[in-house]
């Protein structure tokens, strides 16, 4: 009888399993661009495109700069220090994102030379430009990243530094779900690299101090990355990963810098490189077009998310519980994680 019960719980667990996702559209201004679909024909985009919708699981992993075997884009496009950039995440069929649990932060790094179509970001140097976590004074603990899950077409957005040097930069937007990091080496990585040139005359650059390598700049025992509290309640304080935002790009980008803090602007209005959650405003026509796809085929559904307010109950549920928890480690319909 007990055979039967283990033999059953993949399909008692199926709704909780859902898609995982990439980067589909990013604005700059009121310019839209369409990411690559992941292992599908390359489109001209200036997103890095991947290979499948999965986590990057370890902060050793190779595929932590860009993600999962990311390519070069094939196009950079124009951004002036200040302009707002957005950016959709979906779940790997187009359905909204799947995770609600944990931070987003965005880097950037330098192309040198080059456009950044060609430039390998294998050794690259990335320094922070902004970060967010819980939402403050929320008794819950929401995460602003429960905003992109809630919600069909939402966004997370961030301005660009206003004093930044001018050049081609890839600009590396980073979703962490924690809903397994209460065990180490839980934590699932979601990066994704953006290629711009900014203009101007400014004169902002990281210290060799604000910088790091990816991967390098994790460690899989790092607070943030295995939280095994992050179920609590009431919530604790949260430490984000890395190093801290780059100076010079100036106190408006600070919220949620420091350990056990976040805060975050929210709704339509922009403050100088503060992120926001919000739905991207006066998109026009995407400037490039994606091909047909070849994504996860499971379907999200209404339970597929295991929410702040339901994820303590499956964890302290006993030995069905513990099982169910353990198999939410597994993608079903997707491609082998490289750990």
């Amino acid at each position: 009888m007990f055979f039967g019960t283990i033999l059953l719980l993949p399909f008692l667990y199926a709704p909780y399993v859902s898609a995982h996702g990439f980067v589909h559209k990013v604005w700059i201004g009121t310019e839209t661009f369409i990411g690559n679909t992941p292992n599908a024909d390359p489109t001209s985009s200036i997103v890095r495109q991947i290979n499948n919708v999965d986590p990057v699981k370890g902060a050793g992993n190779p595929y932590l700069n860009c993600g999962q075997n990311a390519q070069f884009a094939s196009n950079i496009t124009e951004a002036n220090p200040g302009d707002s950039m957005s950016f959709l995440w979906t779940g790997g069929d187009l359905s909204r994102w799947p995770h609600n649990i944990g931070p987003m932060l965005w880097y950037m790094t330098s192309c040198g030379d080059t456009d950044c179509t060609t430039f390998n970001s294998t050794n690259a140097e990335w320094f922070k430009v902004a970060q967010v976590g819980r939402i403050p004074g929320d008794t819950d603990g929401t995460w602003y990243q429960d905003r992109i899950y809630e919600t069909d077409g939402v966004a997370s957005n961030m301005t660009l530094p206003t004093n930044i040097l001018p050049g081609a930069y890839l600009l590396r937007h980073e979703i962490i779900a924690l809903h397994l990091a209460n065990e180490m080496g839980g934590a699932e990585f979601y990066p994704s690299c953006t290629q711009i040139r900014i203009a101007g005359s400014g004169t902002g650059q990281p210290s060799a101090n604000e910088v790091v390598q990816f991967p390098g700049g994790y460690s899989d025992s790092d607070p943030g990355i295995y939280v095994p509290d992050v179920f609590d309640t009431p919530p604790p304080p949260y430490s984000f990963p890395g190093p801290p935002i780059a100076a010079f790009v100036g106190s408006a980008a600070a919220p949620g810098s420091s350990p056990g803090s976040s805060s975050m602007a929210t709704g339509s209005s922009r403050t100088p490189s503060t992120p926001t959650v919000s739905a991207p405003s006066a998109p026009s026509s995407s400037s490039s077009t994606t091909s047909n796809t070849r994504t996860c085929q499971l379907k999200r559904t209404s339970l597929a998310r295991v929410s702040k307010r339901h994820a303590n109950d499956v964890r302290t549920s006993g030995p069905l519980g513990r099982i169910i928890h353990r198999l939410s480690a597994f993608s079903f319909g997707g491609r082998s994680v490289i750990a």
